[in-house]
């Protein structure tokens, strides 16, 4: 027996067989161990073998037997499946075993047998103890894959997978990383350390470059899984200490997660317990299971972001239908109110009384909102009393009329502003002694003045005695919105009324004027006896002109009538009008004289008429001017074929005196068309095309259309109208202000032309100011707006903000701009610093250098300088820098192509012409702000002034002046 084994007592030979003692011991054995201890005692005891030894080979790897010897000194035994062998190697001196008379040999079968059985029980519990494993190894990736598809947050999701894998392995230390490769940085979604309890934040990212020797960047960046001990695997790669990634571990195994041969992150387990440590079995098995925990952290990930999509989806859904509810509503009320309008106006053109149209105006209100207590007060001629045409009220009588006093009627027709107002806010005025109630004191009191040209005529009021029928801001609105047609309405019907009687008045008095119109007609048929013999002796003279011979203006007028008329009877009979006019013929006058230049006229007279046929018609309008009508014309090409010849013959020169003069001819044609009803109007068209062809280059001819008459009536109304206009005081600032994004308040105001055209209405700049450059009318315009805006300034509530002029071009040309601008300033007394300028990049490049300086000029003075619509000419540094401007106007095109993502290419002009005005330190203010979300996206843009809809309309600068006050 060995000291120590737990070895069965060995079997000598005196007590009994071999193989039968061996039996009996080998039964005992349970180990492989023991096994091998009693067959190395036995074969040294039953075969004398002092050195005898045993060993297993094949399956568990022993390839080598501790002792040499040679096929006579070595029993080998393998077994069948040749996995495994028994191999007894024998010492000198003993008898061979395989010689006759030897040793009893039978006991190898039994040990082979029992070996067979042994390692039989061993592999079977192998077998089951690797089926447990992969039983907790399927557990654990099922409860994984449940996971991704749980309501967990990842967080939470990760806490459950580090709870799964700790069956797996020891993962006490634990964490995920997620890489990101296009930027090199990590972020941790889960993080659990015994020895660094580091929080889990999956905002808090790590960048590559900021922890050179991090275990955790090795793996992602190379791919490979690293096991060891942190420092040794420090040591391994040459990477230094860093105590920021925490204490070192015994065993450290990280495995990347990969998706392809994409790396998304690592998985990492440690240990500071020299009793845990991690194996090549636990690398395997963790590499196995990172690739289902990147699949539920993929899945996990997903389904956040769907989510997140979703519900900003369904929220803008929600925004949509909100919006489109609103929309529908206010479309509804739109209707309904249209529908009261008509029945107003319908009411004032009809033929009913004052009376009715009280009835029906109660009507058309009571549709609108609670109005059972309704009344019409209207002030009198004279303004002195208060009278009401119609009351109807629950509790009160009629009213009579009264002298006007402080009572809350009178309240609104003096501020000529609505009223609402509670039973409390009624009393408390009423004991204020600040006001009066007649009748009885209503729960809620809603009235509106009636406005006629800004003047309040009357009011109209509903009220209500019951706390169930109140009135607020909506019910104003529309009360307010109905008042100023029903007022319309009143003073149509009263005018009405008015005329009907006045009509009455104008019937007696023209019966008694017609009998004085007949001894007047008397009188008068006589004098035109006279008249129309004296006109037969001046027709002849009054249809020739006295120059050339041929007939005038008159007598062609007079012609072209006659052949319109059968032109109108009679559309075969086509004819056309030419209108000739000599090119140049001033300079001729100017060179040679008045006598050679009415020569000229003569000889231009004789060549024309040499040109046309017997029906056809010239004739001298006055100065250079002649006229053509071709009567019976084919076709268009005839009366162009007549103006070719025309062209030709005034080419020639004509010889005056001792000169020769070379002249030429400009034709406009118009041909006859059934549009034309008076002779004028051909004419008139002939002469517009006239001066086409000679806008054209002259020594041609062109043909009328439509467009070119309307295009020049339009030019000239325009221009008539504009310089009565300047006489008038038509020209008006309105006035638009510019706030601070971030709280709506005021810093400012932009003055915008307006023209208050007597028939057309309020013109914009764009439908005038290119006829007023063009005629020179703009500086005009411009000085009478500066000055409208100078006497107005100081009537502003918020003396802090200043006023934006826009100066054109033409200006900037003018050396006497400074000096004028600040006169006029001195003249109102406004300073310097309460006016600015706007100018757009075209008018500082026309003349950079006057340009500069007058922006200099004015800085020094106090008067700053804007840039207008930046962003939509040459937006550069290389002129910018140039001037000294203090703010840049973001063009309205770019804030309205803003989106709330500050995607796209208009985010991108604004960034820029931020960082652009920010480099030259410059102010920036946004123009044309319609909505929230261009607002928020330019705050987010770090723009923080602009102006537009959104904050206010531009309104007339006496309106604003009026509520500030």
């Amino acid at each position: 027996m060995l000291e120590g084994l737990p070895c069965p007592q060995v079997p000598t030979r005196a007590s009994g067989s071999v193989g039968s003692a061996c039996a009996r011991a080998l039964i005992e054995i349970s180990d492989l161990d023991q096994f091998g201890a009693f067959v190395e005692r036995f074969a040294r005891e039953q075969l004398g073998c002092e050195n005898a030894s045993f060993c297993l080979t094949g399956e568990d790897g022993a390839g080598s037997f501790p002792y040499a010897a040679t096929s006579r000194r070595e029993l080998r035994i393998e077994l069948a499946d040749g996995r495994a062998g028994l191999s007894l190697s024998f010492g000198h001196g003993v008898c061979d075993p395989t010689a006759s008379g030897s040793a009893d040999f039978s006991w190898i079968d039994l040990v082979d047998l029992r070996l067979r059985e042994l390692l039989q029980t061993r592999n079977l519990k192998r077998d089951v103890e690797m089926a447990r494993n992969d039983e907790t190894l399927q557990q654990a990736l099922y409860a994984i894959a449940n996971l991704a598809h749980s309501n967990l947050d990842i967080s939470e999701m990760l806490a459950r997978v580090h709870e799964a894998v700790a069956h797996l392995t020891y993962a006490e230390n634990f964490y995920v990383a997620l890489y990101d490769d296009v930027r090199d940085v990590m972020h941790f979604p889960y993080y659990a350390d015994s020895d660094d309890p580091a929080v889990s934040d999956a905002r808090f990212e790590l960048a590559a470059r900021d922890y050179p020797s991090s275990l955790t960047f090795e793996v992602v960046h190379s791919g490979r899984s690293l096991l060891g001990g942190s420092a040794a695997l420090r040591a391994q790669l040459g990477f230094g200490n860093d105590p920021r990634l925490g204490p070192d571990c015994v065993d450290w195994l990280g495995v990347p997660m990969l998706e392809g041969d994409r790396v998304r992150g690592a998985v990492v387990v440690q240990s500071y317990d020299d009793a845990h440590r991690y194996s090549e079995r636990d690398r395997s098995l963790l590499t196995f299971v990172s690739q289902h925990i990147l699949s539920a952290v993929t899945r996990k990930q997903a389904r956040e972001r769907l989510e997140i999509e979703v519900q900003r989806r369904t929220f803008e859904i929600a925004e949509t239908n909100k919006a489109l509810r609103a929309e529908v509503a206010g479309r509804q009320r739109a209707q309904q109110m249209q529908a009261a309008l008509y029945r107003i106006a319908e009411l004032a053109s009809g033929r009913c009384g004052l009376d009715a149209f009280y009835v029906g105006v109660h009507g058309v209100v009571s549709e609108l909102l609670n109005a059972s207590n309704f009344f019409i007060a209207l002030l009198s001629d004279d303004g002195s009393e208060l009278r009401f045409p119609y009351f109807v009220d629950e509790r009160d009588t009629p009213m009579s009329a009264r002298r006007l006093t402080n009572g809350i009627t009178e309240w609104v027709l003096r501020n000529r502003q609505p009223v609402l107002a509670t039973e409390a806010e009624i009393r408390r005025l009423i004991d204020a002694g600040q006001m009066v109630m007649f009748g009885t004191l209503p729960k809620c009191w809603l009235g509106v003045p009636l406005l006629l040209d800004h003047q309040a005529v009357g009011v109209m009021v509903v009220q209500s005695y019951d706390d169930a029928y109140d009135y607020r801001l909506p019910e104003q609105e529309i009360l307010q919105f109905a008042s100023l047609h029903i007022a319309t309405a009143l003073e149509r019907k009263r005018t009405h009324e008015r005329l009907l009687q006045a009509h009455a008045d104008l019937e007696l008095r023209v019966e008694q004027r017609t009998e004085e119109l007949k001894l007047a007609n008397q009188d008068l048929r006589t004098q035109i006896t006279v008249r129309q013999h004296v006109e037969s002796r001046l027709k002849h003279e009054t249809l020739h002109d006295g120059l050339t011979g041929l007939p005038n203006r008159a007598a062609f007028l007079l012609r072209l009538h006659e052949v319109l008329q059968r032109y109108q009877r009679d559309p075969e009979h086509n004819f056309a009008v030419l209108f000739l006019d000599l090119d140049r013929f001033k300079v001729v006058n100017d060179s040679v004289g008045h006598l050679l230049g009415d020569e000229l006229l003569i000889e231009a007279g004789k060549r024309i008429s040499s040109c046309i046929r017997a029906p056809d018609s010239v004739a001298r309008l006055g100065g250079d001017e002649f006229t053509v009508l071709l009567e019976d014309i084919g076709s268009v090409e005839d009366a162009c074929l007549i103006a070719s010849r025309l062209l030709n013959v005034m080419v020639d020169p004509i010889r005056l005196g001792d000169k020769e003069i070379y002249s030429s001819a400009s034709i406009g044609i118009t041909l006859a068309h059934p549009r034309y009803s008076q002779p004028d109007e051909l004419l008139r068209d002939a002469d517009i095309a006239m001066y086409r062809a000679k806008a054209h280059g002259r020594q041609r001819f062109e043909l009328f259309d439509e467009q070119l008459r309307q295009e020049a009536l339009n030019l000239l109304d325009l221009e008539s109208d504009m310089r009565r206009a300047l006489t008038r005081n038509e020209f008006e600032p309105y006035l638009q202000p510019i706030v601070r994004l971030a709280d709506g308040s005021v810093l400012g105001y932009e003055a915008l032309l307006r023209w208050r055209h007597s028939s057309r209405g309020l013109l914009l700049p764009g439908q005038f100011l290119g006829v007023a450059e063009d005629s020179g009318n703009v500086e005009q315009i411009d000085w009478q707006l500066y000055e409208r805006v100078c006497s107005r300034i100081a009537d502003l509530g918020d003396t802090q903000a200043y006023v934006g002029i826009n100066v054109s071009a033409r200006h900037f040309r003018s050396p006497n701009l400074v000096h004028s601008l600040l006169d006029m300033l001195r003249a109102y007394r406004i300073p310097t610093w309460r006016i600015r300028i706007e100018v757009t990049e075209g008018a500082l490049l026309q003349n950079p250098e006057q340009a500069c300086a007058t922006i200099l000029h004015l800085r020094n003075a106090g008067v700053l300088t804007s840039l207008d619509d930046f962003g939509t000419g040459y937006s550069s540094l290389s002129y910018l820098h140039r001037f000294p401007l203090h703010a840049l106007k973001i063009d309205r095109s770019f804030v309205a192509g803003l989106q709330s993502d500050l995607g796209g290419s208009s985010a991108a002009v604004v960034r820029a012409i931020r960082a652009l005005a920010g480099s030259l330190d410059m102010e920036v203010v946004a123009e044309g702000i319609e909505t929230a979300a261009q607002c928020e996206a330019l705050m987010r843009l770090d723009c923080t002034i602009g102006q537009g809809f959104l904050f206010a309309h531009p309104r007339p600068a006496a309106e604003l002046m009026t509520t500030a006050h």
